[in-house]
Formats: C-alpha cells, structure tokens, sequence
C-alpha cells in the first residue's frame, strides 16, 4: 500500500487502474488497483477519476459538449458518452444497435469507447449520489487547458495511438509549473500494464483532486443535471 496521501488522481490502465497519491508537497506516491475496490480503498480525501460518472439514458451528456467546446484540437479526446443501456451490452453490435435507439441523431458507438465499457460500468456498480462528495470525473486534458492558462494543448499525447514523447514532455512541463512534483514519481510498471501516458494523465488527475480538496475547481457545466440514479453528469478541473 502507498503512503498515505490527501488526494488520489486515477486513470484506466490495461491492468486495471493507476492511482497517483499526492499530499500537496514535494512527493508523489503510485498505486496500481486491480479493480476500482481497490481505488475506493485509497487513503485519499478526494479522488478525481478519468471515467464518466453519471452515465445517461440517451447519448451524449452535457460536459463532454462544453469541455469539447475548450479544447480545441484536443477536442477529440472526450468522446460522447453512449447511453447507459448500450454500456451494458457485452456484444459491440448490440452496443451499436441499443444506441441508435437512444441517441437523437441515432448514432453508433465507437470501438475504441466499446473497450472501456467495462471499466464504465465498474464506476457505476459502485457509485451513488453520497459518493460523489469524494469521487469526482475528471479528464486529463481538461486539467492541462486549465494548467496552460485556459489554453488547448498544441500536441497530443498520442499519435497513431503510440505514445508521442514531445507531447509527453510538455504535459510533465506543465505539471512541474503548476506544482506537481512528477519527477519525484518512481514507477516501475510494465509497460503492458501501464503505459507513460496512463501515469501522465493520473498526475493530472492528481493536480484537479488537489483543486477540488482546496475549492479552487471549476466544472462543467457549472450546474451539472443529475441522471435517473441521481449521480451528478459533471466534469471537473
């Protein structure tokens, strides 16, 4: 178990989820969590998420559309979430044939949105409205725009799905200015388990968990609607 820390950012990786722990000073703590049991196990007040919370009887919701709005070319990276009847089909066909019936245009889902299905629906098994005065959604490149003064990213983590190195090593730049000391992170994960930018984007995560602790947040949408579970549909930075 990692040392205890305030605040946790998580993100998916492929063995599951990695957990970044930080308590506000000058050392960064990583966890990897086989399920997200395990993540709510954390000694963390607050823990930001990179999976959708909330999820929506019809496609699309909110936030995604107002933080698209943001992020210019990095737009591409906060996929619309699929409705919540399609995020429980196991089979992609059916996936693709239960949204088209609850989304307005009717719409597919994507294969690579179809893969964190599971991880979706791991959240949701879990989570109630109490949760969510701990377990905030977040994303990544939300939580950049807000470190770059509000500004897109001129690169991408990824190109032709690899890891893009220049891009890696501006989003470590932009943490270090804004006080996240990610070259104290010692991680030595097998990269088939979790890659350089599932770390990177839990760093992130991090940074808006230590937001949200200390109220300097933001969200969107500024008043989030609830679903039918009553889970705020909110992404937070």
């Amino acid at each position: 178990m990692a040392e205890p820390a305030t605040v946790a950012g998580v993100d998916g990786c492929p063995a599951g989820w990695i957990a970044v722990l930080w308590d506000g000073a000058d050392r960064l703590t990583s966890e990897l969590c086989m399920d997200f049991a395990a993540v709510l196990a954390l000694p963390a007040r607050v823990i930001a998420v990179d999976m959708p919370i909330g999820l929506p009887e019809t496609s699309g919701r909110p936030p995604e559309r107002e933080v698209r709005a943001r992020l210019g070319e990095r737009q591409s990276s906060v996929f619309a979430v699929p409705a919540a009847p399609a995020i429980y089909c196991d089979d992609y066909r059916e996936a693709c044939r239960v949204n088209l019936l609850h989304s307005d245009p009717p719409r597919k889902v994507s294969k690579q949105c179809f893969h964190l299905f599971p991880k979706m629906r791991e959240i949701d098994a879990v989570i109630d409205p109490s949760s969510q005065s701990r377990i905030y959604e977040s994303h990544p490149e939300l939580a950049f725009w807000v470190m770059n003064k509000e500004t897109p990213l001129p690169l991408p983590k990824k190109v032709k799905s690899a890891p893009f190195p220049p891009g890696l090593d501006l989003r470590r730049a932009l943490l270090r200015a804004n006080g996240v000391p990610v070259d104290s992170l010692k991680a030595d994960y097998r990269r088939r388990d979790v890659g350089a930018d599932d770390l990177i984007d839990a760093c992130a995560c991090a940074f808006v968990a230590w937001r949200i602790l200390n109220r300097r947040s933001i969200r969107f949408p500024a008043n989030p609607p609830l679903n039918t579970r009553g889970l705020r549909m909110e992404i937070n930075a």
